[in-house]
């Protein structure tokens, strides 16, 4: 068991990130960068897919990896329909909305796609964990204030379960006994749930909309000028999607989406860059203390997930808002491979019921 090969495939906006594992131990990592001229040919993104995975098959043979050696596949999560949280057997059914984009379109959604092709021809089988569209939302949270409008959820699955679970383990405790909030601070989005027992019972939805804005997010913006932006004239229903997802955020208020060099302008005395940093800190706070009120105020820790939280300065702001809650547990990283392996680990041994997707 101990010599099991697992591949764990994670694309990005511009890039694609490889590991293999043997157990729980990385035998080889690599982001595989994609030139903005070559994806520009392609008219949708799920059209990617077999250069994406060219582009895999030829850094794996380039290193001397065997792809006959490999035992299984973990793909990162996409946009396919609402889920509970687990294992699931990448299957026709999957791949299919997935290209179509059943909840959206985003480069999360290659993950199933090139692991399916891949798996298919090597003839193994193909997983993905926790995807982003993980739903156990309460009923309560699902209102908005409209009935032409359901909150969905839409947030950082893997990487809340993966740590909550982490926590709960060093405590000695299960996950399902406790209640948590979990704040997750990436480059593409920002989601802050509240774990009940066990179940994301409210989150802000990390995707297009909702919530702290991020490095590159709007997150919740003031909605009657969004709406009459819409109606301006100005910009087509794409282009504003594009702004609230990718030009956002840090991106849009300081020009870049450089996490080294939006550090570098806050150490060198920039004060504009510190305070979007800290009005950052302001909203993720907000964001966390009202899921104290989701949770009626039983709460038995808050677990900060994200490089940001390596920033000592952020990690301030944030401490000093929500920090007499209750006990913070720092993950300041995210570990989204070795989650994946983890998973496809326990597929392996039998340790996790593998659910389908119909």
């Amino acid at each position: 068991m101990l010599q099991k090969k697992i591949l764990v495939i994670y694309p990005e906006v511009r890039a694609t990130r490889v590991a293999i594992y043997r157990s729980n131990e990385p035998m080889f990592l690599k982001t595989i960068k994609h030139p903005e001229e070559d994806l520009a040919k392609f008219d949708k993104i799920p059209d990617q897919t077999d250069y994406r995975k060219q582009a895999i098959v030829n850094e794996l043979e380039r290193n001397d990896y065997d792809l006959n050696l490999i035992e299984i596949i973990m793909a990162r999560s996409g946009l396919v329909k609402p889920l509970k949280s687990g294992v699931y057997l990448i299957n026709e059914k999957m791949v299919a909305d997935l290209e179509t984009g059943i909840m959206g379109v985003h480069e999360t959604n290659l993950g199933g796609l090139i692991a399916f092709k891949m798996a298919t021809e090597i003839g193994i089988k193909a997983y993905m964990a926790d995807p982003v569209v993980v739903d156990e939302l309460s009923d309560l949270a699902r209102i908005t204030g409209h009935p032409l409008f359901v909150r969905k959820s839409i947030f950082h699955a893997l990487s809340h379960k993966f740590f909550a679970r982490r926590y709960a383990k060093t405590i000695n405790r299960k996950y399902e006994d406790l209640n948590l909030i979990v704040a997750h601070v990436g480059l593409g989005g920002i989601s802050v749930g509240a774990h009940q027992k066990g179940q994301v019972v409210d989150v802000n939805q990390a995707f297009d909309g909702g919530g702290p804005f991020s490095i590159t997010r709007s997150g919740t913006l003031p909605m009657g000028q969004l709406v009459r932006l819409c109606f301006s004239g100005k910009y087509t229903e794409q282009q504003l999607l594009k702004i609230l997802n990718s030009q956002s955020g840090y991106s849009a208020y300081l020009g870049t989406d450089s996490i080294p060099q939006i550090n570098k302008m806050i150490a060198d005395g920039d004060e504009k860059a510190a305070f979007i940093s800290e009005a950052c800190a302001y909203q993720v706070s907000k964001e966390i203390a009202s899921h104290y009120a989701t949770l009626e105020g039983d709460l038995d820790a808050i677990i900060l997930t994200g490089n940001i939280f390596n920033s000592e300065l952020f990690l301030d702001h944030v401490k000093k808002r929500i920090g007499k809650l209750a006990p913070l547990a720092l993950y300041p990283t995210v570990n989204d491979l070795e989650a994946h392996a983890t998973n496809a680990l326990q597929v392996l041994k039998g340790e996790v019921e593998v659910k389908t997707y119909a």
